[in-house]
């Protein structure tokens, strides 16, 4: 009899994993506790903006005309214990308020909620990101508090996803690593995940505390390429280098490779910043707080960027005060192919704009609502021509395709000065200069 599956939470991660599943060939039930939420991904709508998902839902969602069906939701604990032989736990894991640790409430909570429900054998999966340490503490409290018992295990499968890939990524994933204490769970997984690995995605067996630590590691990494190739954006603004061709000369060795080194405005997001901190936060609580201190200095060069690109505006439009300046900015979330405006570079450095006088108009594809959320007292407009008009200065900051493919003619007769920052290195320098502008990109001085 094939595997029946639930999803515990379908935010972004849990709502693109349960669509997956369904896709995989598995019925599925996901569960949130927010019966609006249910209500839209019943309708096959999602709470957030995510290429291919919303087609992938109406595949799979019962009640849409021509879907598998393979796909319900519900906000009943009991129903979920009752169908699945496999739980994923895929809540969220935000940073404290005030601290830089991880808060497990929403985690513990679904352990918790789930675990009275667990009658016979199960597999609970947890896929949030989480500080090492947390699955030996679930398990435990499984083995106590669920009617099953020992045959109510735990697994850890951390999650890899992309925004703007996810549904790529979960269905053809570039490894699966799963964290287990027995033969039964790794077998339950194997058979989850039969088709990617069929297709040849690694399939990683490790104990809890590594696979705990793989995503968190993962990040960190990533992180640091970004913060090192902008600090040697910072090296190239002094010296008079180009940062753009500093990074294409290095990225040819194929020991650090070309991914991940584009300077610009640095790194935000829900994952990232919050993981490395979160990761810092745990190594000090282990007592090897020493071997994650260059996190901070990664932190640092990150969040300083954001700083010196309202400084390169400052001084695009003559050094003084941004009082009566129109400042233009295109891109609200925090990366292309998302709606997602957490801990954004882009709308911070309007944000800080703002904040010192500057009328600032910003316009993004999909993260206007969003935007609007967190500043509701900057301006947005409904296209890119529209922010520009008569703007002192444009400053591009997320790099949507939509923004390359802009006609820099077209800006140009809107605008009231032809001045472009590119914070994102991903315009055309010799493009903007024919029509006119004056181009400026962070850690080019020259380009």
């Amino acid at each position: 009899m094939s595997l029946k599956i639930t999803v515990i939470g379908t935010g972004y991660l849990g709502a693109t994993h349960a669509a997956a599943m369904a896709e995989l060939g598995f019925e599925v039930l996901g569960l949130d506790v927010v019966p609006e939420k249910i209500a839209m991904l019943e309708r096959g709508e999602t709470p957030m903006y995510e290429p291919g998902l919303e087609e992938l839902l109406r595949r799979h969602v019962a009640g849409i005309e021509g879907s598998t069906g393979r796909l319900r939701f519900t906000t009943d604990w009991a129903e979920v214990g009752a169908f699945g032989d496999v739980h994923f736990v895929c809540v969220n894991t935000p940073q404290k308020h005030g601290e830089y640790a991880c808060d497990m409430s929403y985690v513990d909570s679904a352990v918790a909620s789930l675990a009275p429900h667990l009658r016979g054998p199960a597999l609970v999966v947890g896929k949030s990101t989480v500080p090492v340490g947390s699955a030996d503490r679930l398990a435990a409290y499984l083995a106590e508090h669920a009617p099953a018992g020992g045959d109510a295990e735990l697994a850890w499968n951390p999650e890899f996803l992309r925004e703007g890939f996810a549904v790529q990524d979960t269905l053809h994933p570039d490894r699966i690593v799963v964290g287990v204490r027995s033969e039964r769970a790794e077998k339950l997984l194997r058979e989850v995940y039969a088709g990617p690995v069929g297709e040849g995605t690694p399939f990683v067996v490790t104990d809890f505390p590594t696979a705990e630590l793989v995503k968190t590691a993962a990040n960190s990494f990533l992180a640091t390429k970004i913060s090192f190739i902008n600090a040697m954006a910072e090296v190239c603004e002094a010296a008079g280098g180009d940062v753009a061709k500093l990074a294409e000369a290095i990225g040819h060795d194929d020991r650090i490779g070309r991914k991940f080194l584009r300077a610009g405005i640095g790194f935000g997001g829900g994952c990232l910043p919050k993981d490395i901190r979160a990761f810092m936060a745990r190594a000090g609580e282990l007592g090897a707080d020493q071997a994650l201190t260059f996190l901070r200095e990664i932190d640092s060069i990150n969040m300083r960027r954001r700083g010196q690109m309202v400084e390169m505006t400052r001084e695009a439009l003559g050094g003084g005060s941004f009082l009566g300046k129109r400042v233009a900015v295109l891109g609200a979330t925090f990366k292309p192919d998302s709606d997602d405006v957490r801990d954004s570079p882009a709308l911070n450095v309007a944000g800080q704009i703002h904040l010192q006088g500057g009328q600032v108009t910003v316009y993004d594809p999909k993260g206007m609502e969003n935007a609007r959320k967190v500043f509701p007292t900057l301006g947005y407009a409904g296209s890119a021509l529209e922010a520009a008009r008569s703007a002192d200065v444009v400053l591009h900051l997320t790099e949507w395709r939509e923004f390359r493919e802009l006609d820099p003619v077209a800006l140009g007769e809107t605008a009231a000065a032809r001045v472009i920052l590119d914070g994102r290195n991903t315009l055309d320098p010799e493009l903007w200069r024919r029509a006119g502008w004056t181009y400026r990109a962070m850690g080019r001085p020259k380009a």
